[in-house]
């Protein structure tokens, strides 16, 4: 439930079109709602702009469809991440204009599209073609919220031409998210050459000596280009929500 939810509440008592009780009964549920197994935040969207996003690992499946079922009677726009194609056939079985999104591993329901500012942009990049199902993530989750999103796939620093032609779109963009596994150069690579903020993402992507991306994340926060921000390994939610908050910022 967003501000305009509420202010929506609060006119409709205020007009008649709505009993007390009714509205009552809406802004009782405002806080959090109890589900036994999970406390859902409906109140996330009215403190943080966006509504609480499901992230299905650890959670059986009957749990995730009734936390989406719960939160889109609350919100027009919400998203499971980290979802599989059984996910979502359950999903859409309650609600059947949930879309899933493969590649971003998203079940996402979008019923009041955000508006998007054409003249300021997210570029979200990756290292290689392993690194873009967490890319993928970031540039869905970004979307969803309101942002228009470019996408820069494969400009790792094996081959550095790759990334210079490049050049043009990455000057352009407002936000970058830079999405790499292995030694994890790319962020300090477009660090240097950009005077907009950097959001590296290291990915799992990576040989053993990588640790999973433990290689990746060191190298990122040891970057000596200055504008870096380093979320976790493979969080690419976190990298998509912070770009846009950055985006929407003037």
């Amino acid at each position: 439930m967003d501000r305009n939810a509420v202010i929506d509440i609060l006119e409709s008592y205020k007009s008649g079109a709505m009993e007390k009780e009714a509205a009552l009964e809406r802004l009782t549920l405002l806080p959090f709602e109890d589900l036994e197994y999970l406390k859902l935040d409906h109140h996330r969207a009215l403190r943080q702009g966006f509504p609480e996003v499901v992230y299905c690992p650890g959670k059986t499946i009957d749990q995730i469809v009734a936390a989406m079922e719960r939160l889109a009677t609350m919100n027009s726009n919400i998203m499971a991440s980290r979802a599989s194609r059984e996910i979502f056939d359950a999903v859409q079985v309650k609600l059947p204009d949930a879309v899933f999104h493969e590649a971003a591993r998203m079940v996402i329901l979008e019923r009041a599209p955000v508006p998007k500012d054409p003249d300021r942009f997210i570029l979200v990049m990756t290292a290689g073609t392993g690194d873009i199902p967490v890319a993928e993530e970031a540039a869905m989750t970004a979307e969803l919220m309101g942002n228009r999103v470019e996408r820069v796939f494969d400009v790792g620093v094996a081959g550095i031409h790759r990334l210079i032609a490049q050049m043009p779109l990455i000057r352009q963009a407002n936000v970058i998210v830079a999405v790499a596994g292995m030694e994890g150069a790319l962020a300090s690579v477009v660090g240097g050459l950009v005077d907009k903020p950097v959001i590296g993402v290291p990915t799992s992507i990576g040989y053993g000596a990588g640790a999973g991306g433990i290689a990746a994340l060191l190298s990122m926060l040891n970057s000596c280009a200055a504008g870096i921000g380093v979320v976790n390994i493979d969080n690419g939610f976190g990298a998509g929500r912070l770009a846009a908050m950055i985006n929407r910022q003037r």
